[in-house]
């Protein structure tokens, strides 16, 4: 039997959360959440260290639309920008502190104390040590949970969404406006897949790391909200613009945890394996205190001129033992759990990507190109970040546009739930052998390598070219396998991944100009300058997924 409800929110972060705390203040309306893992709290909201923008003393918005346009690199959509200035510190009060409680730190005056990051005028960032976001994650779950028509059901995998264009019974369907309504289901306990209808489907299921080798997301971020848009035919706008982090612990077997920035702010200096000190020859006005895309796009250098698994970063030479455990007590836990004392010797380290800065095009409340499709969180573009991203604005920008979808829906008065008889049922989850978990993380880490080597922290034709024939190539072998497998989990992901990744390249391919986070070494100058025509023509793209 179908699951009906009133407004179906795909992904828990902060920006699902919000939306579920807005609408559910309709206490007519039955507001669903669905979840891939088991654990609810597993979203990238956790994952967010840093902090969250609020307002600081003598901070205005202006001073915020300044900031976020200047990182934006001339990119970010300025109605976007002021939307979040003005209403986001406002919501961080409202929705975080008083409504949910979220434990900001506090100075010694029992103030919610406030810290600067890079790009900023002032100091605005509230935090919670350096485990801000599941912080934040914690308290929108626990206030949710209070919420009588609020569900939320973990271990369900989104396949696809339902619209009218794609399957409904009615075959003149396909020429109305495409609907959405709602998400075929996997529940991964019960093995089957589920239609759930309604009338409004809120897409917030986080960013695209996973398609990369190296990544500070988690597992979860392989870019199913954006493909299942793609496939259902939403407009998705400057998916090129990855942000990479430059230093992430390089470990085998281990994830690639962040290194703060912090870290090179106290002195510590990268160097290649064997000993040599590399940075003032990238950046000589600002070393190893560089901004982060040179920074990062240096050490990528190296590894790939010099065959470097990883690059050093020595702190151990410049802070003493007792300080580095005071100041860096979550990073010297986890490296010393991965089997590195950054007490007594120096990190090895590589970039990753890091946050997705385009995505599911939306509107000021939300609403993707698609009826009864919101999105929100880094699943979305709002034009807030632009060409790259001002430092804790994502978890903000979750939280302001998750509340205004929750607020437009609200508002409205036309919704109607589909009947149930409109809509066919999945085709049978058990059909088809079993998908082989060697062929699956293969495909997977093909995807991966391609789109670290060819579609990374600097790209030009010839490696687009390459990356998109790859992929072209990887498709075909996916979309039979999926066909032809029973479904699960991973194989879902998988398509997603192949799809994703051919979404960012395809845009990196006809953006021939460098801007921000998307890096064109074969770009006139790599300053916003345009590139003419490429040679050869171009790669025969994948028309249908």
């Amino acid at each position: 039997m179908p699951i009906q409800t009133d407004v179906l929110i795909i992904g828990s972060g902060i920006a699902g959360a919000a939306a579920a705390l807005k609408a559910a203040q309709d206490h007519q309306r039955q507001i669903t959440i669905i979840t891939r893992t088991h654990d609810a709290e597993e979203a990238n909201t956790r994952y967010a260290q840093g902090g969250i923008v609020a307002d600081g003393e003598g901070d205005s918005p202006d001073l915020l639309v300044e900031d976020v346009l200047r990182a934006g690199a001339g990119l970010s959509w300025p109605p976007a920008v002021r939307l979040l200035a003005e209403e986001g510190p406002e919501l961080v009060k409202r929705v975080l502190i008083d409504e949910c409680r979220v434990p900001f730190d506090q100075n010694a005056r029992g103030e919610i104390s406030r810290t600067r990051e890079g790009g900023h005028s002032l100091s605005r960032i509230l935090h919670v040590g350096d485990t801000t976001g599941h912080a934040i994650e914690q308290a929108m779950l626990a206030r949710l949970r209070e919420l009588p028509n609020v569900t939320l059901l973990t271990g369900m995998t989104a396949v696809d969404l339902i619209t009218s264009s794609h399957h409904s019974h009615d075959p003149l369907a396909v020429y109305l406006p495409i609907t959405c309504h709602g998400a075929y289901v996997l529940d991964r306990t019960e093995n089957v897949i589920h239609r759930v209808l309604a009338p409004v489907t809120i897409l917030a299921t986080g960013g695209v790391g996973r398609i990369y080798r190296h990544t500070t997301n988690p597992p979860g971020a392989r870019g199913d909200g954006l493909a299942m848009a793609y496939r259902a035919g939403a407009r998705v706008v400057n998916a090129e613009y990855i942000q990479f982090h430059p230093t992430t612990l390089a470990v085998e077997g281990a994830d690639n945890f962040l290194i703060s920035e912090a870290v090179r702010g106290e002195g510590a200096r990268l160097y290649t394996p064997d000993g040599r000190h590399f940075m003032d020859t990238y950046a000589p006005k600002w070393g190893d205190l560089a901004p982060r895309d040179v920074v990062a796009r240096a050490i990528h250098h190296e590894m790939l001129e010099h065959g470097y698994p990883h690059v050093l970063l020595d702190l151990a030479s410049v802070m003493d033992a007792a300080h580095i455990r005071e100041r860096f007590p979550s990073i010297y836990a986890t490296c010393l759990q991965a089997g590195v004392d950054i007490t007594a010797g120096p990190i090895p380290v590589v970039p990753a990507a890091h946050y997705f800065c385009g995505g599911v095009h939306v509107d000021l409340w939300g609403r993707s190109t698609i009826e009864g499709l919101y999105a929100a969180g880094e699943v979305s573009c709002t034009g807030v970040h632009g060409a790259n991203r001002l430092a804790s604005t994502s978890l903000l920008e979750g939280l302001v546009w998750g509340d205004r979808a929750g607020r437009n829906i609200r508002a409205r008065d036309d919704l109607r739930r589909v009947t149930t008889d409109a809509i066919p049922p999945w085709q049978d989850v058990s059909e088809g052998d079993a998908a082989d978990p060697v062929l699956v993380y293969r495909d997977a880490r093909t995807i991966q390598n391609v789109m670290w080597l060819y579609v990374g922290l600097a790209r030009n034709t010839h490696r687009l070219a390459r990356a998109l024939q790859d992929l072209n190539h990887l498709w075909g072998v996916i979309d039979e396998f999926y066909r032809s497998t029973r479904l699960n989990d991973n194989l879902i992901g998988l398509r997603n991944m192949a799809q994703a990744a051919w979404i960012v390249t395809r845009a990196a391919w006809h953006n021939r100009q460098s801007r921000g986070a998307h890096y064109r070494e074969d770009a006139a100058d790599h300053e916003f300058a345009g590139l003419g025509d490429t040679e050869g023509p171009l790669p025969n793209s994948i028309a249908e997924f």
